[in-house]
């Protein structure tokens, strides 16, 4: 038993002992090659130069005694293995510059390469202004050609009619690419840009009218006509048209929320072309201006008629309490408070200003109502469009109260207006702040 116990312990003493000496060759190691680093940071180009010489004369089996001979006075006092080493990590760490010696064949070859490379590049130059001339002088010919022998295809290519398919095309191509390209800027644009193709070719293609200022007239026209079908054509189409292109933008794109505003505008223009809805619009609008005027435009009825319509899909939205909504709520929300800042404007009641206090009552308190919604389900973005619209209501009605007693182009108190205007800005800051403050503290 006493021999076992013996046995045990000289196991672990040699392995202890074994341990120490591979600690110590370690240490050592690297005390080694931390005085090489140290050596080679103190030469100089010379040295450094001489070690290289040498370094290639032993790889190529020179004898490097005699070189060594010669040069040693270079260095201080070196062990041949401490002069091997700093030789080998000089070769392995140095970049070759060759600099040809004057007068010899290689660098008379450089020169000479380097002429023919300015005679090439004068050469290109000397083409390019000859085909110039040359496109100068028989340009009408080469185009009276292109005409008549293409003339034909051209027609039919860039034709009014043909030339619309085309781009409606090139917009939906626009849209389903644009999904796939990864920077932001260069995404948003191409993809608006098939969106606004879309509208305006689908538009053209449905109203029979190829070029841009008769089917805007159309649009213009059919939206406020009498004959159903021309306002589906013209209004109804087109806009579902870019509302499932926008769908399809945000399935493949789900985190640009912004498209959700688009989509909503585009949705409820569709939806509000509709033939049923042109004849419920004379039961809408009188919810926002009950009383009646003849002088009041057509457009103010039905943005009335179509907010009533937004603020219902709102309700049903809102109470239906769940967050896969809120995003279309914030849409929603936020082009009915620009709605009612419109509807609201003094410009648009010239002749009546019953509907005005009314309106008034009302826009203040939807965003009353906008914020605390928004405060008791936390959502910042529809917080921020109630503070800014509530911002915007107030400018706007400062300007309108200083216009009931006077005109801002005329009267020497103009300085005081834009004074009373630079103290309400601050003093909206100011409130801007403490309620963000007082909201996400």
């Amino acid at each position: 038993m006493l021999s076992k116990v013996c046995l045990f312990k000289l196991k672990k003493l040699k392995k202890l002992v074994l341990f120490i000496l591979l600690s110590c060759f370690s240490v050592y190691g690297k005390t080694v090659s931390d005085s090489i680093a140290n050596q080679i940071r103190l030469l100089n180009d010379k040295q450094k130069s001489i070690l290289y010489e040498f370094e290639v004369l032993k790889k190529n089996g020179f004898d490097t005694a005699p070189f060594w001979l010669k040069n040693k006075n270079q260095f201080p006092q070196l062990t041949e293995d401490v002069r091997d080493e700093l030789a080998k990590q000089v070769f392995v760490n140095s970049h070759v510059i060759y600099s040809p010696p004057k007068n010899s064949a290689v660098q008379f070859w450089m020169k000479t390469q380097l002429l023919t490379n300015w005679m090439f590049y004068l050469s290109a130059f000397i083409a390019i202004c000859a085909l110039i001339a040359l496109f100068k002088r028989y340009w009408s010919l080469l185009l009276q050609f292109l005409i008549n022998r293409l003339a034909p295809l051209l027609r039919i290519l860039f034709s009014p009619v043909l030339l619309t398919y085309e781009l409606l095309l090139i917009g939906a191509a626009c849209v389903f690419y644009g999904c796939e390209i990864e920077e932001f800027v260069l995404r948003t644009v191409i993809i608006h840009l098939g969106l606004f193709l879309l509208w305006s070719q689908s538009t053209a293609v449905f109203t029979r009218e190829y070029w841009v200022k008769k089917y805007v007239y159309e649009i213009e026209n059919n939206f406020w006509g009498s004959d159903p079908w021309e306002t589906v054509k013209t209004i109804c189409l087109p806009a579902i048209i870019v509302t499932l292109a926008l769908v399809y933008v945000l399935y493949k794109i789900p985190a640009a929320i912004f498209y959700n505003y688009e989509i909503v505008v585009f949705g409820i223009a569709a939806v509000y072309a509709l033939p049923f809805w042109r004849s419920l619009e004379k039961y809408l609008y009188p919810i926002l201006l009950p009383c009646k005027s003849d002088y009041r435009a057509r457009s103010i009825n039905s943005l009335a008629g179509c907010t009533v319509l937004a603020i219902v899909v709102t309700i049903i939205l809102v109470f239906q309490w769940n967050s896969i909504f809120y995003n279309v709520i914030a849409a929603l929300i936020s082009l009915l408070l620009l709605s009612l800042l419109i509807m609201s404007s003094k410009m648009n009641f010239r002749y009546s200003y019953k509907n005005y206090y009314y309106l008034q009552f009302l826009t203040i308190l939807f965003i009353v109502l906008v914020f605390l919604y928004s405060y008791s389900i936390h959502l910042n973005e529809i917080i921020w469009f109630s503070l800014i619209a509530a911002s915007l209501f107030i400018i706007i009605k400062y300007l309108e109260i200083i216009s009931f007693f006077s005109d801002w182009k005329r009267g020497k108190s103009w300085a005081w207006k834009l004074m009373g205007l630079s103290g309400l800005l601050w003093l909206l800051g100011k409130g801007i702040l403490y309620v963000s403050t007082f909201l996400f503290s």
